[in-house]
Formats: structure tokens, C-alpha cells, sequence
């Protein structure tokens, strides 16, 4: 088996998304503080963070866009653990508008599907941030009818950011199809290859994002 990361570092001050605050990471508790109360040869750090939960490679819950939807407390194990994985690739450069057509060439039914569109490659340029690839609100209806339990991509946003609607956020949510969004890396799975996905975020009531550690298993 091998492992492939599929998620950015949170660094302090890394931008994830434009308006929102960068994550403050400091030392809570540092190793010289921490002697008074050890033994001379013993020390330990205690890290902390301050950050908004859209931040790195992040998971998006029902609660997210709707109040009464669950939240990251509510989801199961098995929706964000070991998935039967589908990677679709849509290179940026050859179009930014995923439509229905594009996933219709594959079999994605009661998968995680994860679209590879390159986008990572701009992570902290200023051009990550507007023009984004983007999927239709017919694709994501498709990819309800097709049962699909997670979509992820590794682009700025899987909605088109240039109108105020999120009609692809609002139509996966509602069915309970999780959202991960700003993954990297995809480029380095083989195609033609069995793939497990995984995207498990801690278990926080009344919260509808937070970062994950997103990884595909290679069988």
C-alpha cells in the first residue's frame, strides 16, 4: 500500500481564502517554560492556533450551508474513511466550467469523486484566488443522481466565485454529499489504479468546516 498526501500545509499567516483571516500558530506553552515543573531533561511544547475552520484543505458539512444540516460531530466515519475513489482530470488550462458531460464518461456511482484540475500548482499566488475551475449546478445534480458520497477538488472554491450564489455547495450539501475543497497533489496518483480516500475531520458540534488531512491509499 502507499499513501499520497492531498493536503497543503497550515502555516502561520498562509492565506486559504481571500477575506479571511490567515491562521495565527504560536507556542502556548514553550520547552523553556515548561522546565519549571519537570525535571532538568524533560520538556514539552504546547502549541496553539487561531484560525477560521476554512483553512488549508478543509471539509465541508451540511451545517456549513444549511442551519438545521449536520455538522462535523454528526457525520459518520464511514463518509469521510477509506472511499471507493474516482479521480477525474480536467486540466485548468483547457477549461474552467466542469459541466454534467464530463462526468458522465465515468463510473462514479457511490464513490468519492476528486477532480484534478491543477489549480494547486498557484497555492499563494495572487491568481489562485478569482478565476477559479468550477463545476455546474447540473453537474452536481448528476452527481446526486449517481449517489456520490464526497466530491473533492483542488481548486479555490468548487462553486463559480464571480456571481454571489454557491449552487454547487448548495445542491451536494442538501443531499448530504460531502465537499472538500483546495486538495493538492492529485497529479502524482496513477490513473488505472484501485484508490482508497480519506478526509476525517475531528468531531466539533456546531462547526459545518475544518481543515483535514486528505490522503488517497494506493492498493
Amino acid at each position: 500500500m502507499k499513501f499520497i498526501d492531498l493536503s497543503h500545509t497550515i502555516e502561520d499567516g498562509t492565506v486559504t481564502y481571500k477575506g479571511l483571516p490567515a491562521p495565527k500558530i504560536c507556542d502556548y506553552w514553550t520547552r523553556e517554560e515548561s522546565k519549571n515543573w519537570y525535571d532538568e531533561d524533560t520538556s514539552f511544547q504546547i502549541g496553539k492556533i487561531e484560525m477560521v475552520s476554512n483553512t488549508g484543505t478543509y471539509i465541508d458539512t451540511p451545517f456549513h450551508r444549511y442551519e438545521d444540516g449536520k455538522d462535523l460531530s454528526d457525520i459518520l466515519i464511514e463518509k469521510t474513511a477509506l472511499l471507493d475513489a474516482v479521480i477525474i482530470r480536467v486540466p485548468y488550462q483547457e477549461r474552467k466550467m466542469i459541466d454534467v458531460a464530463i462526468f458522465k464518461q465515468y463510473d462514479i456511482h457511490n464513490k468519492a469523486v476528486l477532480v484534478h484540475t491543477g489549480w494547486d500548482e498557484l497555492w499563494e499566488q495572487e491568481a489562485y484566488y478569482s478565476e477559479n475551475p468550477y463545476l455546474t449546478a447540473e453537474a452536481a445534480q448528476y452527481l446526486v443522481d449517481q449517489k456520490v458520497i464526497l466530491v473533492g477538488i483542488d481548486s479555490y472554491n468548487i462553486d463559480d466565485v464571480s456571481g454571489k450564489t454557491r449552487p454547487v455547495h448548495t445542491i451536494l450539501l442538501k443531499n448530504e454529499i460531502l465537499i472538500v475543497e483546495h486538495l493538492c497533489n492529485l497529479k502524482q496518483v496513477p490513473d488505472g489504479i484501485s484508490i482508497k480516500f480519506c478526509a476525517t475531520p475531528p468531531k466539533v458540534k456546531g462547526m459545518g468546516t475544518f481543515p483535514v488531512r486528505a490522503y488517497v491509499v494506493v492498493e
